[in-house]
């Protein structure tokens, strides 16, 4: 417990710093490439590529959507996402064979606070479980905390979704606790949010084990 607290005042103390005007333009989005996966922003010609890869009705069990039916609701999945101003979507693409794997998104983005989240992900069956993800969250947070000069990354899900909050957890994601009656499903039910974030101070370690798992997942067969 002691070490635990120490931790915390250690993480209070240095995350203090003065956040200086020369930072990259947060309304810029950029294109992010890694070894398995290119994060690139969302435009309409992904739809068929979104649509193949979310054929799967498990991929939706958690999302804040229904499953599109066929590719014309896909388009409109996509252009809702598009145009949301509170959106920074990108579409993620698996490297080896150009396929689209899925989605995921900066929202909630406030430059001047130097805070944003990362959230509306999921990706298809073929890439559960493999380094696409892991990647796809190393380029996320490496962008975040070393080219905006973050100072708070974010994270939210369903408070039944313990796959999600367990992979949080494994990011190095601190909880910071439940946010009661804060979205209604797909279903009509009143959903409890879970609540994470990453701090500046704390990146490092966690990019540091991120990049180890990262190591790890190549290793496995596909």
């Amino acid at each position: 417990m002691a070490s635990g607290n120490a931790r915390k005042l250690a993480i209070r103390d240095s995350h203090c710093r003065l956040y200086g005007e020369d930072v990259t333009d947060w309304n810029t989005q950029p294109t992010l490439s890694g070894e398995h996966v290119r994060l690139e922003p969302l435009t309409p010609e992904h739809a068929k590529g979104l649509f193949e890869a979310g054929t799967d009705p498990g991929v939706w069990t958690w999302l804040s959507v229904r499953q599109p039916a066929d590719l014309p609701a896909m388009e409109r999945f996509v252009e809702q996402a598009i145009a949301d101003p509170d959106r920074r979507p990108f579409a993620q693409l698996d490297v080896a064979s150009g396929r689209v794997a899925g989605t995921t998104s900066y929202y909630q983005v406030a430059e001047k606070h130097r805070i944003l989240s990362i959230g509306h992900t999921w990706i298809g069956a073929d890439w559960q479980r493999t380094g696409l993800n892991t990647e796809s969250k190393l380029l996320l947070l490496e962008y975040a905390f070393e080219t905006l000069g973050a100072q708070r990354v974010a994270w939210e899900t369903d408070i039944r979704n313990l796959r999600s909050q367990r992979a949080i957890e494994r990011l190095g994601a601190l909880r910071e606790g439940v946010l009661r009656a804060h979205r209604i499903r797909p279903d009509g039910s009143s959903r409890d949010t879970v609540t994470y974030s990453m701090l500046a101070p704390e990146w490092p370690a966690a990019k540091a084990r991120l990049s180890e798992r990262l190591v790890t997942a190549a290793r496995l067969p596909r």
